[in-house]
C-alpha cells in the first residue's frame, strides 16, 4: 500500500485549517464497482449521485482502468476494443453535504492500491493519438503510428517494465473533477472543473481543492496510473484499477477559477488550454492571485518573484487541452 500521509503537515494544511471538518476524520464509505454500476464518460450536472458524504467524510473507491478494462491482453487493440470518446470512465458522481456554487471541496489522497489479484497495468501507442503523431487537432499527411499494447506486472513497490528496467509505484489519479455548471464535458478533456488533467502530483499525500458549481460539488475521479512521466508523451500512462481512499472536506467561500493543489513543500495551481504557454499563463497568474488574496504579497512583487523561484509541472500535452501546474515553495510564503 502506498501511503503518504503526513499528519504534521495536514495540520496546517488548508484542508485542516479552513475545512468544514476542521481536520477531523468521518464515516468510511465504500464505492465498489456494483455500487457504481454505470461508470459516466461525461462530468457534469445531470447523472445521478451515487452516494453523499459529509465534510471529512473518506472514501474507498473501486477505480476502473481507462480502458474499462477492455484491453486484457496485448493481442487486443484499444482501437478495436474501445470507441471514443469512451475513454477514462468515471466514477461518480458523488455529492458532498453544504456544498454551494463559490465553495471549494478538498480531496485528500490517502492511499491508491492495485485492484485484483496478479495486479497488471495497460501503456499503448493508439492510433493519431499522442505527443509527437498527428493528431485530428494536429492534423498531417503522415500515416499514424503503429498500434502496440503492453501488459505491465506491477505490485505497490515497482511498475516492472521490462526485463532490463524496473520504474517506481508512484500513482496519481489521472482525471478528478467537481460538476461544471451547465456543460456536461467528456472524461477527456481538462478545464476549469479539473477533468483529466494527467497531473503526477495529485497524488498519495497531496491535497486537491476543486471550484464547486453546483449544489452538492458532484465530484468524480477515475483514469488512476501506476506511473507517469510529465507530459504523458505517448498518451496513455501505465493505466490499471485501483482502490483509491480519499477524503473529501469543504471550504465555504473559497471561490476558485482552477483547481488548486497543496503539498507538504508547496502549493501549486493548474490551468488547462490549448496552446501549451497559455496553459502555463492561466496557471501563473492563478498563482499571482493566490498569494496576493492567501498569503499578502503585492501583486507585482509576486510576479516579479515567481520569475526566480516558480516552478513548473507538466500534466498532459496530448489530450483536447494540455495541462500546466505552477507552483512556489511553501517557505517563501510564509510571514
Amino acid at each position: 500500500m502506498t501511503d503518504a500521509t503526513n499528519p504534521d503537515w495536514l495540520s496546517t494544511s488548508i484542508l485542516a485549517l479552513q475545512g468544514a471538518a476542521k481536520g477531523g476524520v468521518g464515516t468510511l464509505h465504500e464505492l465498489t464497482e456494483e455500487r457504481q454500476g454505470r461508470y459516466h464518460y461525461t462530468i457534469g450536472p445531470y447523472s445521478d449521485p451515487v452516494m453523499t458524504v459529509r465534510p471529512g467524510d473518506r472514501i474507498k473507491v473501486w477505480t476502473q482502468d481507462c480502458f474499462e478494462g477492455r484491453v486484457k491482453t496485448e493481442a487486443d487493440k484499444p482501437s478495436q476494443v474501445t470507441e471514443m470518446p469512451f475513454i477514462n470512465p468515471q466514477c461518480g458522481p458523488i455529492m458532498v453535504e453544504g456544498a454551494e456554487k463559490g465553495d471549494a471541496i478538498a480531496v485528500y489522497i490517502e492511499t491508491m492500491e492495485p485492484r485484483g489479484e496478479n495486479p497488471r497495468g495497460t501503456c499503448c501507442m493508439i492510433p493519431e493519438f499522442g505527443g509527437l503523431t498527428g493528431t485530428i487537432y494536429t492534423a498531417t499527411l503522415n500515416d499514424p503510428l503503429p498500434e502496440i499494447v503492453r501488459k505491465i506486472d506491477l505490485d505497490t513497490e515497482n511498475v516492472f517494465w521490462s526485463d532490463r528496467v524496473t520504474l517506481p509505484y508512484k500513482p496519481h489519479i489521472g482525471t478528478i473533477a467537481c460538476s461544471p455548471e451547465l456543460d456536461s464535458i467528456n472524461s477527456l478533456t481538462p478545464d476549469q472543473h479539473g477533468g483529466n488533467m494527467d497531473m503526477p502530483d495529485i497524488c498519495p499525500g497531496n491535497v486537491l481543492y476543486l471550484p464547486v458549481k453546483v449544489a452538492g460539488g458532484r465530484l468524480f475521479l477515475g483514469d488512476c496510473h501506476a506511473c507517469q512521466g510529465e507530459g504523458e508523451v505517448c498518451g496513455v500512462a501505465v493505466e490499471y484499477p485501483s482502490i483509491t481512499t480519499i477524503r473529501v472536506d469543504l471550504i465555504k467561500g473559497w471561490t476558485l477559477p482552477w483547481p488548486r493543489l497543496e503539498t507538504p513543500d508547496l502549493i501549486m495551481s493548474i490551468g488547462s488550454a490549448r496552446p501549451l504557454e497559455d496553459a502555463t499563463r492561466i496557471a501563473y497568474r492563478d498563482l499571482v492571485y493566490w498569494m496576493v488574496d492567501g498569503y499578502g504579497f503585492d501583486k507585482w512583487d509576486a510576479y516579479m518573484m515567481l520569475s526566480q523561484c516558480g516552478k513548473v509541472k507538466l500534466g498532459n500535452f496530448v489530450d483536447p487541452k494540455y495541462t500546466v501546474g505552477a507552483a512556489i515553495e511553501k517557505k517563501y510564503l510564509s510571514v
